[in-house]
């Protein structure tokens, strides 16, 4: 459940960042109907939360000055959506020498995802070995984009 709260909600931000730039009615057009639908998806996976095996969150944290951590946490879902891409096209190709590329930008992918988190844990951005603040901070996050 968090991975997708995460995703959409990023996912949600950014599409509601780049919908005044698309020109095309009918481009226009999917990029609200895709936005509709991540708002009615991550609404419909919130309800989910209070049955989560924690407490809920108590207080909030401060306001960040910047989006480093949205920008961060996106970077790091792009990273995994990578990895998931690669590992299925090395299980689809019968040719060796591509399956090598393959598996080359496979690693790369997951040194860039590692690379990523280590910097999102510093910071105290992805706090993932607390489920608790984790949960806390998607529902924080959710409730942003929905309110963009």
């Amino acid at each position: 459940m968090h991975e997708l709260v995460a995703a959409q909600s990023n996912d949600l931000i950014c599409l509601k960042m780049d919908i005044g730039k698309v020109t095309d009615p009918q481009l226009h057009a999917l990029y609200k109907e895709a936005i509709m639908s991540l708002e009615q998806n991550i609404k419909d996976l919130l309800q989910f939360y209070p049955q989560a095996p924690v407490p809920a969150a108590r207080g909030g944290k401060a306001e960040a000055a910047d989006m480093t951590g949205f920008y961060a946490g996106h970077l790091l879902g792009k990273a995994k959506g990578w990895v998931r891409n690669y590992a299925l096209a090395i299980t689809e190709t019968a040719t060796p020498a591509l399956r090598e590329v393959f598996v080359k930008h496979l690693n790369n992918a997951i040194k860039l995802h590692a690379k990523v988190f280590d910097f999102m844990e510093e910071r105290s951005l992805y706090p993932a070995y607390d489920l608790e603040r984790l949960l806390a901070n998607d529902m924080e996050n959710a409730k942003k984009a929905l309110s963009m």
